[in-house]
């Protein structure tokens, strides 16, 4: 914990952490201490014992740590409560102590809220390291953490771990808790879990925070436990090839490449690949960025009472939403019932979906303001950048992203599985083939490890 707090200040200027309650860290800390010399046994059964955690200032709250959404709107309450799914983080051993940056409400894929701070990417700090859950990649590629809590409601988690290098994974719907409030999940489309540098990370966090999720949604059967089948050999599968769009901005040669690589690994593995062609998604896309949209709108609509305080973009999309329609977003929903069932049927023609996760590398800063009014231009820049983000949280699948490799500027070149529904496992075994492949590493290691680990 000392580690993690002293890396935390000596990377300030990455603006990956928008609040820090140090005191409330070394104060579990000394916790996990007294208890492991009690109850060694006990405390020891504990995934993540005594590992330092960060929450995402959007999303599930925890006692402590005050969340504002990275708006100037919301008074930073003078007292929280945990969360179900802060309630199982802390059960496994984590030890939240700050929350992430974030963009206002999570409407960009930057972390650059007007009341700061600014979001860098480590890898190059004029680059952005994606949103909503920026601050955590960040956070996680820069070594403060070795994970930390992402939300994900339109690849909220997955590009800003594909904009660092990490591993980010949008859960099946359903499988994480959402109580006690519910806030989150705005319409279905939202997920929550962590970013990470290993897929065994991201294996175990699944392990321990999924199922029994009351609330709203189905709780799937995800084929647990995970980590202890990480490595087993899935059964030949038929992998669905996309590798670039049919609409908006190309996905560049690099990352065309590194998607096509993959897939050759793959097929040397024993898959059939099936060449599946973007203007068979492009309806689907469009669609689920019409649900996106009137879903992002109307929640806001309902959140906020006040206009004033927030953002131009933030304060669109609110008076946006009061002009939605009941009707009108009944349809939108309907839509996105429809984007599930042809992806449905897409999965009976293969068992996983291998596409582009990002159309090209981590933008500039200021890619993404929102001191504007133009929605749908905003919108458009995130689709652009991200094209088959949003595709798999109006489906409610899993949606799996890995680095595979740099490119000639030494950024990430990530790729993204998508499969079924409960398919969680199988994208996080078939990632492990990849990584066995092409292994990634980091020039950065995590707070408190030895040197020489990374």
């Amino acid at each position: 914990m000392e580690a993690s707090i002293a890396r935390a200040d000596a990377v300030a200027d990455l603006g990956a952490i928008s609040f820090l309650n140090a005191d409330l860290g070394r104060t579990q800390a000394a916790e996990i201490d007294a208890g492991l010399a009690r109850r060694p046994k006990f405390y020891g059964l504990k995934p993540f014992l005594g590992v330092p955690f960060l929450m995402k200032d959007l999303g599930a709250t925890a006692a402590g740590l005050p969340m504002i959404c990275g708006s100037a709107a919301i008074e930073r309450p003078a007292e929280s409560v945990d969360a179900a799914l802060t309630t199982r983080f802390r059960h496994a051993g984590l030890l939240p102590f700050g929350l992430t940056t974030v963009p206002e409400f999570g409407l960009a894929l930057s972390s650059e809220p007007a009341i700061g701070p600014i979001a860098r990417n480590p890898l190059d700090p004029s680059r952005t390291p994606g949103g909503s859950s920026g601050g955590a990649a960040a956070a996680v590629a820069a070594g403060i953490v070795a994970v930390a809590h992402a939300t994900d409601a339109g690849g909220s988690t997955r590009v800003p771990a594909a904009c660092c290098g990490l591993v980010g994974l949008k859960p099946t719907r359903g499988a994480m808790p959402g109580g006690p409030a519910f806030g989150n999940h705005i319409g279905g489309i939202a997920a929550e879990l962590i970013v990470s540098r290993s897929l065994r990370d991201t294996a175990a966090a699944l392990d321990h925070f999924a199922g029994a999720a009351e609330g709203p949604f189905p709780d799937p059967d995800l084929d647990g436990p995970l980590l202890a089948s990480l490595d087993r050999a899935t059964e030949p599968l038929r992998i669905g090839l996309c590798v670039d769009v049919a609409e908006g901005a190309p996905v560049t040669s690099e990352r065309r490449a590194a998607i096509e690589h993959a897939a050759d690994i793959l097929r040397a593995a024993g898959h059939t690949i099936v060449p599946i062609e973007p203007e068979r998604l492009a309806p689907l896309v469009r669609q689920a960025a019409l649900v996106f949209d009137h879903v992002i709108c109307v929640n806001l609509a309902r959140s906020l009472s006040d206009f004033s305080r927030v953002e131009p973009l933030t304060r669109a999309c609110a008076e946006r939403g009061l002009g939605i329609t009941a009707r009108a977003l009944q349809a939108a929903e309907l839509g996105g019932v429809h984007v599930a069932h042809a992806m449905w049927r897409l999965f009976d023609e293969v068992d996983v979906l291998l596409t582009p996760m990002l159309s090209g590398p981590p933008l500039p800063i200021g890619s993404f303001p929102l001191d504007h009014g133009d929605i749908d231009l905003q919108w458009r820049r995130m689709t652009d950048f991200a094209p088959y983000a949003t595709l798999a949280n109006v489906a409610g699948t899993p949606a799996l992203t890995i680095p595979h490799g740099v490119d000639a500027g030494g950024l990430p070149l990530p790729v993204q599985l998508i499969g079924p529904m409960a398919s969680d496992g199988l994208l996080l075994r078939l990632a492990r083939v990849l990584q066995r492949a092409a292994p990634w590493s980091f020039s950065t290691r995590i707070a408190g490890l030895p040197e020489g680990t990374n």
